[in-house]
């Protein structure tokens, strides 16, 4: 799903915003530190298991986005990132945090800007737009 120059920039990645939902539909945004493998992305965090984003996948709403952004340059400005829309689900494995519960998410649709083409052509933005199969 991810081109060469996506997976090195996420790769290089170590801090994101997840955006979660509860069962009565309250948005959540955190800020996380992730993990990568060239496929899925993996969030853990300190006491996770109290966190609004695990409680809100552990209750079934899975649907989340993360967005990895920053700046590759400010004069001139040079905004990169990708945005993800993905299903979650916890799962158990020795990541950063050590062994403990991670969610783990799957892309469904990714956007992306500044990675593989400058984000401004001929004064619009460039957004590379995918979805899962594409």
């Amino acid at each position: 799903m991810f081109s060469d120059k996506e997976i090195n920039y996420l790769k290089s990645q170590r801090l994101a915003r997840i955006a979660t939902v509860s069962g009565n539909l309250q948005p959540d945004v955190a800020p996380v530190g992730l993990e990568f493998d060239g496929e899925s992305f993996y969030i853990g965090g300190l006491q996770q298991t109290k966190t609004f984003k695990y409680e809100n996948v552990a209750a079934g709403n899975s649907k989340v986005a993360l967005a990895i952004d920053d700046w590759e340059s400010i004069d001139p400005w040079k905004p990169r990132g990708i945005k993800i829309h993905g299903d979650a689900e916890i799962v158990e494995r020795p990541g950063t945090q050590g062994p403990a519960p991670y969610l783990k998410v799957k892309p469904l649709r990714v956007w992306s800007w500044g990675i593989e083409r400058k984000v401004f052509e001929n004064g619009k933005p460039v957004i590379s737009r995918k979805a899962a199969g594409d």
